[in-house]
């Protein structure tokens, strides 16, 4: 078994392990009246992080890519976006899902990175769909995954923050739109 294998092995048993949870959560979470949003355009997300396996496994194969020059600073990168990840989806707890479920009153998490950012899991997977295939040189999965990642966070981010505005007080707890920076930002609202 290669390095390749191995690796994207890795990465797809994470995966199906998010979507385990995931499924468990939104269960709990409808049980509790929670409601869904953003259904027409998930099986869309669905299709685009599958086609990016796909594509990539094809363009490793294909094209007999091997392990970047940079792989030692792009598997860096890479280990940095997982301990984000788990940060990420460790302070969503109960909450968190790869679809857009809220529940009614729920208060909004503002803790882990969520505290500097609103979207951090979105940004680490961004980050992700370009350090692994440059991993192994899949420059062209690299390069169609960011373009269709753009696509498709233009239509999802607008509509979380839509149904949180709907169901929970998020414009009230959450703050400026823009929050990476609370204190220097803070000082810019005065």
């Amino acid at each position: 078994m290669n390095l390749f294998t191995t690796f994207i092995g890795f990465v797809i048993f994470q995966r199906i392990t998010e979507l385990i949870i995931a499924r468990k959560n939104e269960r709990r979470m409808k049980r509790e009246g929670a409601l869904e949003f953003g259904q027409a355009h998930y099986p869309w997300m669905v299709l685009m992080h599958t086609c990016f396996f796909l594509a990539l496994i094809l363009e490793v194969w294909a094209l007999k890519r091997g392990p970047s020059p940079l792989w030692p600073i792009l598997l860096g990168i890479f280990i940095l976006t997982q301990v984000g990840r788990i940060w990420a989806l460790s302070s969503l707890g109960k909450y968190w899902n790869t679809k857009i479920i809220v529940l009614p009153g729920a208060n909004i998490v503002r803790k882990g990175p969520y505290r500097f950012i609103r979207h951090p899991n979105y940004a680490i997977v961004t980050i992700e769909l370009l350090v692994i295939p440059l991993l192994f040189e899949a420059y062209i999965t690299a390069a169609v995954f960011a373009v269709l990642n753009a696509i498709i966070l233009s239509v999802r981010i607008p509509a979380e923050e839509e149904a949180l505005r709907k169901l929970a007080e998020y414009d009230k707890t959450n703050g400026r739109p823009k929050r990476f920076l609370p204190q220097m930002l803070k000082k810019i609202d005065k």
